[in-house]
């Protein structure tokens, strides 16, 4: 490869994200909206800087819409999920059982948007836990916009070992570190511990977020106890079974949420009146009528079938097996640029197993939970044409945004600019570039909207780097795989998928102003504290 690394190429390589981050935090534009600009901007520099001949982008559109489709699988069936439940005002239900159950409004705000949403991520992944957390937030009260900011914070530390660990395992295999089983438990054992540290950061910024230095005193206990659960029990299973690092704290977390419920501290009815995360506008109107002969459980049905159909089609072997042999794909064939930047050929590119997705998942959910309400009279046939007409005119604005961000994605990676971005920051900051080590898995998981795609993308630049820095590589990949999970805050599939589902499509920039500092700030917190291991160990 002869692309020149240099500031030219540089600032060329990183113009399509800096005015996708103007656009959006500083001029508050909507991603349906910035997303084009960004894969122009991207292409024309493909084309006339880094010497892609119009093959190779058409290959890299042709893999960015079948990526997009991946993800369009699960933003349709949440929407679909989320107008069932919606439409049989079940929302309402569980929102008011919930308050029975927790009285401690912040802990409500905490078990759904921490610690329910890290339940679906050990699991599912793919955005559901955003795209189901947000409106069930919305449920409990709380305004749009941080009823997406908060799933966003909360399910993201358990992106790495989540879905199964599909994120670590491509980190794994993209490295050959499982050739090294020492270097292997040990990448783990620094992931863990990063993913931890952002974990306890997570629930003290949901805390914060919900009534500032109140909010994070009254929460700390409930904080510590559940970071521990949490960060400590993946940090153990990290070198024990990474499949299940993430899911089985979770399911323990979702139990001692609410043990902690009943205990003196948070169980009694508390709030804080002026919380800027609740909407204290909203009265008892026709909206929130709901059926009276709907238990919790019931309004709750869609979900605990969601969670059943997801753990026995990812958990029992047998099942997941015969489920996951149909695949399908496309093969690519090499591809190159003027520069010699080689895109290997792929005899099947990014696979879907359709009967193990997670948008079957939601879609089987939906259907019998609409099934189960309009058998007790909670929904009729006109409902259901009211649900699918609803969601086909949410999914629209979304499906053009993740195209345009997923296609970007692509044409930067296949063109070498996402790879000269990365290469030109190691470079220029030599020893000091280990506390920027999470930041290019962040910008590898904003870019493609996946952990698992930003640590395919960097995981081999971030241990050619630490052997060129002489440093030991356990950390750096660590430290790369935890970045991506920070960076899974900003995915703007992810954004999407929750403004959708909360019903503001076009205020992603606001969210993402909102999510921007406190990502950067604890991946630049890590990255300090791996410039310390280095140096002390």
């Amino acid at each position: 490869m002869d692309i020149p690394i240099n500031l030219w190429m540089w600032i060329l390589a990183a113009l399509p994200i800096i005015v996708l981050l103007i656009l959006m935090a500083g001029r508050q534009w909507g991603a349906n909206k910035a997303a084009p600009l960004g894969l122009l901007i991207a292409t024309i520099t493909a084309i006339f800087f880094y010497r892609a001949d119009l093959s190779l982008i058409g290959y890299e559109v042709l893999k960015g819409f079948w990526s997009s489709f991946a993800v369009l699988l699960v933003v349709w069936p949440a929407i679909l999920l989320y107008e069932v439940v919606s439409e049989a005002k079940a929302f309402v239900v569980f929102r008011n059982g919930l308050k029975k159950v927790t009285p401690n409004e912040l802990i409500q705000v905490i078990a759904i948007g921490w610690i329910f949403t890290s339940f679906l991520q050990g699991i599912t992944g793919f955005g559901v836990p955003v795209a189901v957390g947000a409106p069930l937030l919305l449920g409990l009260g709380v305004k749009p916009i941080y009823a997406v900011v908060i799933p966003l914070l909360g399910h993201a530390w358990a992106n790495t070992f989540g879905t199964l660990a599909v994120a670590w395992d491509a980190l794994v295999l993209q490295t050959g570190i499982d050739s090294n089983p020492e270097l292997l438990l040990q990448s783990a054992l620094w992931a863990g511990i990063f993913l931890w540290i952002f974990n306890l950061m997570t629930g003290l910024a949901i805390s914060y977020l919900y009534g500032g230095k109140a909010g994070v005193k009254k929460g700390l206990f409930a904080v510590v106890i559940l970071s521990t659960i949490h960060g400590g029990g993946q940090l153990i299973l990290t070198q024990i079974n990474t499949t299940l690092a993430a899911f089985i704290p979770g399911a323990i977390a979702l139990i001692v949420v609410f043990a902690l419920s009943k205990t003196k501290r948070y169980g009694e009815k508390w709030r804080l009146e002026n919380s800027n995360v609740m909407n204290r506008d909203v009265t008892s109107t026709a909206t929130d009528e709901f059926p009276e002969n709907m238990s919790v459980h019931q309004a709750f049905f869609p979900y605990y079938v969601l969670t059943a159909i997801t753990l026995i089609i990812l958990l029992v072997a047998p099942i997941n097996r015969f489920l996951g042999q149909l695949q399908i794909g496309f093969s690519f064939p090499e591809s190159q640029t003027g520069y010699g930047f080689v895109n290997a050929a792929q005899e099947i590119f990014s696979p879907i197993s359709p009967f193990t997705h997670a948008g079957i998942f939601l879609i089987v959910a939906s259907l019998i939970g609409f099934i189960f309400y309009k058998k007790h009279g909670w929904v009729n046939q006109e409902s259901g044409r009211k649900i699918l007409k609803r969601s086909g005119q949410k999914t629209l604005p979304s499906a053009i945004a993740v195209i345009g961000f997923i296609v970007m994605s692509r044409i930067m990676g296949g063109t070498g600019q996402t790879l000269v971005l990365a290469e030109g920051i190691a470079g220029t900051l030599n020893l000091a570039y280990v506390v920027f080590a999470p930041l290019v898995g962040l910008l590898g998981s904003f870019m493609t909207s996946s952990n698992m795609a930003s640590n395919i993308l960097f995981g081999d630049f971030q241990i050619t780097t630490a052997n060129i820095l002489s440093i030991d590589s356990a950390p750096i990949l660590g430290a790369q795989t935890a970045g991506g999970s920070i960076g899974n805050t900003l995915s703007p599939g992810n954004i999407i998928l929750g403004t959708t589902t909360a019903g503001i499509i076009g205020k992603e920039g606001i969210i993402l102003k909102k999510i921007l500092p406190i990502a950067t700030t604890a991946a630049i917190i890590i990255g300090i504290i791996l410039l310390f291991a280095i140096i002390i160990f």
